[in-house]
């Protein structure tokens, strides 16, 4: 459902580690029963954030965080991988499992350059498996891991479509809502993620549409809730096989759900015969693949508070989850913006005009974080001229703070005796500037307008508000 209606072809989607983590406790506290209605509920909680267009705010994550993420990602999925060479009781055992990831990661590389017309993680796996039973290799397949259960086939296997099993009243949904809002959370930031990584990977000149993935996410959520599965998001691992095997098409990802589901029911048994280490090898590749390697070549090349970034997301990433890392990743960046702003801000004395009056052409952004030093640039008792020029020609005003600030500049010169003239300002600063006084402008603050002001608008709606 998800692949049906998302907004990037391409994607692969099912079960996620990243959101297995976050409904974890709420299996272990509440029961398996409330995980399905966990589901319906951050599958709701999507598609009205779709509705909304919040899918729009990924453009605010950072390269850097990126780069971490991805690099995070390569970390958990290679440990994951790892973890299969141990505990395999004997020698022979795990000799075995190194030799089949091994050859599966050979096949891997050798036939693309053999043959596109199967995709080469398919033939991979029929060759790998073809080696274990012909040479009879005491190897772990699907069904060791997973249980004879998992790969019975026929029809008792088929889900069916129904409501969850638990009260319908306010006392689930206290239980369930904290754990959706995370889940759906945490399911849009991987999803969404992945999806910019398709359209730097696909270039077909198309951008996938973050509103369509976060509504895509959320039908698949609820569809896979009322059938009585847990939910997920985006696979990048899953979306990069496939998008790399060719699979830019949306029914790349209903073909990966319809051969799944067909092989569960009718060929479980010979799907569990698969090796392990054929799919093992193939991620670790995926693995290497993922991880950004050429972020190793940016440390000393990038500034020192970007290299922190790339750091701090993949270990976050790694120790606790995507979510938490993306926006602590996020927040840095945006921190460190501001205080590089806050410190570009300054007023150039260019002398007195033909008028007598003292010039200060003002140079660099003005809002909350750079307020205080544009305050400290006027030496008001050593400026001899009764009228000063601010001129704004080379800033630009961003916020309601910056406006606040002009106006407590202009009121210090006034408390001295002297008019300060507000040049190259926007209309709607102007407009605002004039608002600020209930009695209208004061005696002390002149307020310039000409055809050559700047256009732009330095915070929402303001249009609303009108000189009185």
């Amino acid at each position: 459902m998800a692949g049906a209606f998302g907004g990037r072809p391409g994607i692969m989607s099912g079960a996620s580690g990243a959101v297995a983590v976050v409904i974890a406790p709420l299996v272990a506290q509440y029961g398996v029963e409330y995980l399905p209605a966990c589901a319906i509920l951050a599958g709701i909680i999507q598609c009205t954030a779709g509705k909304l267009k919040l899918g729009k705010w990924i453009r605010l994550v950072p390269h850097p965080v990126i780069l971490g993420f991805v690099n995070g990602l390569a970390i958990v999925m290679t440990k994951a991988q790892l973890s299969h060479f141990t505990g395999l009781g004997s020698t022979a055992a795990t000799s075995t499992m190194v030799g089949l990831t091994s050859l599966a990661m050979i096949f891997m590389k050798i036939i693309p350059k053999v043959t596109k017309a199967v995709p080469a993680s398919l033939l991979t796996i029929l060759l790998t498996t073809l080696v274990s039973k012909v040479f009879s290799l005491p190897t772990k397949t699907l069904m060791d891991v997973a249980g004879a259960e998992t790969f019975k086939g026929g029809l008792s296997v088929l889900p069916t479509l129904a409501l969850p099993s638990v009260p319908f009243n306010l006392a689930t949904l206290k239980i369930i809502a904290p754990f959706a809002a995370t889940m759906a959370t945490v399911g849009l930031i991987e999803s969404l993620l992945t999806l910019q990584l398709v359209d730097g990977i696909v270039d077909d000149g198309k951008r996938g549409s973050t509103s369509k993935e976060c509504r895509g996410q959320g039908i698949g959520n609820i569809f896979s809730g009322l059938i009585g599965g847990m939910g997920g998001c985006a696979l990048i691992g899953q979306s990069l096989i496939n998008v790399e095997a060719g699979g830019t098409g949306k029914l790349a990802a209903i073909t990966m759900a319809s051969t799944l589901g067909l092989g569960l029911l009718a060929f479980a048994p010979l799907l569990g015969q698969i090796p392990l280490a054929a799919l093992v090898g193939i991620m670790l590749l995926v693995c290497q693949q993922t991880f950004a390697w050429s972020s190793l070549r940016l440390f000393g090349k990038i500034p020192k508070l970007d290299a922190l970034v790339i750091f701090l997301v993949s270990y976050i990433t790694v120790v606790e989850d995507l979510a938490i890392a993306v926006v602590s990743g996020t927040i840095l960046s945006a921190l460190s913006f501001a205080w590089k702003q806050s410190t570009m801000v300054y007023a150039k004395d260019q002398g007195v005009d033909e008028n007598g009056w003292r010039v200060f052409k003002i140079n660099g952004p003005i809002f909350f974080g750079s307020t205080q030093k544009f305050e400290s640039q006027f030496d008001m008792k050593g400026i001899k001229e009764d009228e000063i020029v601010l001129d704004f020609s080379g800033s630009r005003v961003y916020d309601h703070s910056a406006i606040q600030s002009i106006n407590m500049v202009s009121e210090k010169f006034g408390q001295n005796g002297k008019k300060v003239h507000l040049r190259r300002l926007s209309p709607d600063c102007q407009l605002l500037l004039a608002n600020i006084h209930e009695g209208g402008v004061p005696p002390y603050e002149s307020i310039e307008r000409d055809d050559n002001d700047p256009a732009y608008t330095p915070v929402e709606d303001s249009e609303k508000f009108s000189i009185a």
